[in-house]
């Protein structure tokens, strides 16, 4: 699995290569939170994907209990440590990509918080 970054809210652009033969997983709109908190985020959040301009329908995570390492000075937790969070959000899980250059288009937004992603991927001949 490929894991592409979203963003801690806003608009931008990337770049990047993916490894031919490897499925793509992205956030479309996520948080990182306790239960209800993810069920208040989770009763407004949408989002769309476009994969070369063609919709790809997100999946629903409405609250997951996981478990998080985190490393000091991260931009998540802001700490080290281990704990058990709930992980809720749309992502969007994409079959390998065939070679050459494709188009990821990714918004999301939960209540005032939004998200836009525009990704330029670029596939290896394998």
């Amino acid at each position: 699995m490929w894991f592409l970054a979203g963003t801690f809210g806003g608009q931008v652009k990337r770049a990047c290569e993916v490894p031919s033969g490897r499925p793509i997983a992205a956030p479309v709109v996520n948080l990182l939170a306790d239960p209800q908190n993810c069920a208040d985020f989770m009763s407004s959040a949408q989002g769309t994907v476009l994969l070369d301009g063609k919709a790809v329908e997100p999946e629903t995570y409405k609250g997951d209990s996981i478990m998080v390492q985190g490393a000091q000075g991260n931009p998540v937790t802001g700490e080290e440590g281990r704990f058990t969070a709930t992980g809720c959000g749309l992502w969007v899980q994409l079959p390998p990509l065939a070679s050459g250059t494709h188009s990821l288009k990714i918004r999301g937004r939960s209540g005032d918080f939004s998200i836009g992603v525009d990704y330029v991927l670029t596939v290896a001949a394998s």
